[in-house]
């Protein structure tokens, strides 16, 4: 079993976030956490060919999305 699964809380998270990181965290498939990081507003950065993610920029955004949720 990776170590990525094995994250239960926050503060067990690594810093900077892989796609499949995302996938678990959100228990989403592969090809939707692609899909997710390739939109617009998702705070994504590369390292070399691969996506990365802030650990707080992830959660931000989560919360972002929840506090626009009930605007219209």
């Amino acid at each position: 079993m990776n170590n990525r699964d094995k994250y239960t809380d926050y503060d067990a998270l690594p810093l900077v976030l892989e796609v499949k990181d995302i996938q678990n965290i959100l228990g989403i498939s592969r090809t939707t956490a692609y899909l997710l990081v390739k939109q617009p507003d998702f705070p994504t950065f590369r390292s070399g060919s691969r996506i990365k993610i802030s650990k707080k920029a992830l959660f931000d955004w989560m919360a972002g999305g929840a506090e626009n949720a009930g605007r219209k």
